[in-house]
């Protein structure tokens, strides 16, 4: 989790702006994640073109008896997280339901009560987008406010860039069948 959180701006502009914002963030020395010889052969971020295709409103069901477990993630480290809740949504004409969860370490600090991890694979990975799957950061809808996916703002892991970070993996029940071609695409190292 890492543009949402780091920018309550982020979560609220569109994308085209979020995903001028990230890659100001990767350029500048004191907000990138990439080490110093990363960021000296920083050429850009990819992504595909915008599509409000790829914006879907989503029935958010939640599951308020999950039970907390032990995220997996590109190292040892298990983070503790719990499924906040389901959100089914059509897209190309299909149903489809992902998992959004809650850190639970996270949820503790002010300001980040209400975010929502949205870890997702697709038919992109390995191709056209990274082999471990993307993230979105979402925050809880108020009360009168529809429940929005943006795809649009999918994000690497940080391990898409610098292998000495850890990073959840989607869990399975969060693989779409279907190509998101929306969102941040692989990274290539220069």
């Amino acid at each position: 989790c890492r543009y949402a959180l780091q920018n309550d701006f982020i979560v609220n502009q569109d994308a085209k702006q979020y995903q001028e914002e990230m890659v100001k963030e990767f350029k500048d020395p004191k907000t990138t994640i990439l080490s110093k010889k990363g960021l000296r052969k920083f050429k850009g971020l990819d992504f595909f073109p915008v599509d409000q295709v790829y914006k879907v409103k989503a029935n958010l069901v939640l599951t308020p008896e999950s039970i907390p477990f032990e995220m997996q993630t590109t190292t040892s480290r298990k983070p503790i997280y719990k499924k906040y809740a389901d959100a089914y949504f059509t897209l190309e004409g299909q149903e489809f339901r992902l998992s959004l969860y809650q850190n639970l370490d996270l949820i503790v600090k002010e300001g980040y009560e209400d975010y929502l991890f949205l870890p997702f694979t697709d038919l992109t990975n390995g191709e056209e987008s990274y082999t471990g799957g993307r993230y979105i950061d979402v925050r809880l809808p108020k009360d009168d406010e529809d429940y929005i996916i943006d795809f649009n703002k999918s994000y690497n892991p940080y391990c898409a860039y610098e292998s000495t970070y850890s990073c959840p993996i989607p869990p399975a029940e969060n693989a779409l069948p279907i190509a998101i071609k929306a969102g941040i695409k692989k990274y290539k190292k220069k």
